[in-house]
């Protein structure tokens, strides 16, 4: 009784452990696609984490039970051969540097075996609840034979083996639940995470991510040398939301948003920063280049046609504000301010055209 209360010790530490680390990794979890340096380190992390098992294992003269193997068999169903290898040779490297005799010897061999079974098992086609009970029975399967090779006691075994294969079942189990389900609230967060700074209805950035990005550039602005910013509005635009409705003109938000895109290098960051408002950060861009840049947005928009769902054709203009760093705005944190500025300015004096600020 007293090893299976040992051996839920194991369980409650793998647990613990794992959950420390999907905590502490925040990037994408273990596929068999990932990198190879995902994989190198995940590796790792399993391999350390059997040899921390092996720390609270319960002896039995030379022989040591534990549930080392847990980690390596999730490593092989979750990345393949290379991270199992790396947590086998970890697991076995631990091993014998807590004791060189027939028991390490032995388990090495084990632990050899049931990485390349867990291996085999997780490039086939089975079912993933069949591949997970595949690996886990075998490993117990094994471990069943190295017990009455190593252990004489005969008594011991009757109480052993039952109470092993249950909670190795068990660990098994809830290592795998615990993973699945840590992985899908990370995969969750991500998405809303990156839900959080996309706008919906075009799939631009929208106002948040732009100041995100755009404090990132100011932080960073004396590197960059040059920063050019434009600022675009739509022409007329309530008369689209009145004269056909407002899912029409979503139409040619969605339009003008790829517009943008296509116009756009592809480093420069283009947003909907709200209503018929859009943004174009363009780092490490000249004035002149951004005024061919503003130019061309604006000539596209005025001979493309808009079709709506209803079938209509309409067309539209934009005005564009244009600052650059520095050679409109000395002042970075000002870039903002004048190119809405010149925004206003290509408003005021007539509409679908480029406007620079200061100038």
């Amino acid at each position: 009784m007293i090893i299976v209360k040992q051996l839920f010790a194991n369980l409650a530490i793998l647990v613990a452990l794992l959950f420390l680390y999907t905590q502490i990794k925040k990037d994408p979890p273990l596929r068999m696609n990932s990198t190879i340096k995902k994989k190198i380190t995940t590796g790792v992390a399993g391999g350390l984490f059997s040899n921390i098992l092996m720390q609270y294992s319960i002896p039995i003269g030379t022989t040591l039970i534990d549930l080392r193997h847990i980690p390596v068999i999730l490593l092989a169903y979750f990345g393949g051969a290379v991270p199992a290898f790396i947590g086998m040779f970890l697991v076995i490297a631990g091993r014998f540097l807590i004791g060189i005799n027939i028991s390490s010897y032995t388990s090495s061999l084990l632990m050899l075996t049931v990485t390349l079974f867990a291996i085999g098992i997780s490039r086939t086609n089975l079912s993933q609840q069949t591949k997970k009970w595949s690996m886990l029975t075998f490993a117990n399967l094994l471990t069943t034979l190295l017990f009455f090779y190593l252990i004489e006691d005969q008594q011991l075994l009757l109480y052993l083996i039952p109470g092993y294969w249950f909670v190795s079942f068990l660990s098994g189990y809830v290592a795998f639940q615990v993973l699945h389900i840590l992985f899908k609230s990370q995969m969750m967060f991500d998405k809303y995470k990156a839900e959080s700074t996309i706008d919906p209805l075009t799939g631009l950035n929208n106002v948040r991510k732009f100041d995100e990005v755009f404090n990132s550039c100011m932080a960073d602005l004396e590197k960059k040398k040059k920063l050019s910013l434009l600022y675009i509005d739509i022409d007329f635009f309530k008369k689209i939301n009145d004269t056909y409705g407002h899912s029409e003109g979503d139409v040619v938000l969605k339009d003008l948003g790829l517009i943008l895109r296509s116009c756009a290098r592809p480093t420069d960051i283009v947003s909907r920063n709200g209503g018929e408002e859009f943004t174009v950060l363009l780092v490490d861009c000249s004035l002149d280049q951004a005024k061919k840049i503003a130019e061309r947005i604006r000539s596209t928009v005025e001979e493309h046609a808009f079709l709506l769902n209803s079938g209509t054709e309409v067309n539209i203009t934009v005005s564009i504000g244009l600052s650059n760093f520095p050679e409109t705005t000395p002042n970075g944190n000002l870039m903002i301010k004048d190119a809405d500025k010149a925004l206003y300015e290509a408003k005021r004096t007539g509409r679908n055209k480029v406007c620079t600020a200061n100038q």
